[in-house]
């Protein structure tokens, strides 16, 4: 896995510089989208094992995208399809929305609660987590009965843990110490 994140940064950047300086940040990100959802196919992960020429793949691999690649997105999957790197399409769209993230200042946040959180308590949390982040907040609310009262939240690497099971674990690891 590793490997493939290695080869997809520099396919990644690419694709986000052009769409930078063509300002179709949006339009590519769906084309490579589609374009890693195909790739991704049981089928055609098949076909593109066992096809016979580079052209061949290439030919049906675009065909079968259709209308959702114009003509830059296509010379983009022809690019990766002769240096063999069709395989890291679906990681050259996380490094991609990763960039895209960073450049629109925008970070997409894991929220778990005991309960449904009120669309009132989800604007509070997403303003408070705006200031602390510097960066435009993207809520994603998830429900845990099993973490009793409190929020975990998860940003990135960073994690706060504000559940009351959280801090009986830590009383517990602490009085196991």
């Amino acid at each position: 896995m590793s490997e493939l994140t290695t080869v997809a940064r520099p396919y990644a950047k690419a694709a986000f510089d052009f769409a930078l300086e063509k300002g179709a940040i949006e339009k590519w990100h769906e084309m490579i989208a589609f374009a890693a959802a195909v790739a991704e196919d049981d089928v055609m992960s098949a076909f593109l094992s066992s096809a016979e020429t580079l052209e061949k793949k290439v030919d049906v691999f675009i065909n079968v995208c259709g209308e959702q690649l114009d003509q830059h997105g296509q010379n983009f999957v022809r690019l990766m399809a002769e240096n063999e790197r069709l395989k890291a399409l679906p990681a050259v769209v996380q490094h991609y929305a990763d960039l895209r993230a960073d450049y629109e200042k925008e970070v997409t946040v894991e929220v778990t609660a005991a309960t449904e959180l009120t669309q009132q308590q989800q604007d509070n949390l997403a303003q408070t987590l705006e200031k602390r982040f510097s960066r435009k907040v993207k809520l994603n609310c998830s429900v845990d009965a099993a973490i009793v009262s409190g929020l975990y939240i998860k940003a990135g690497d960073t994690v706060i843990d504000g559940t009351v099971r959280g801090k009986l674990e830590r009383l517990a690891h602490a009085l196991q110490s």
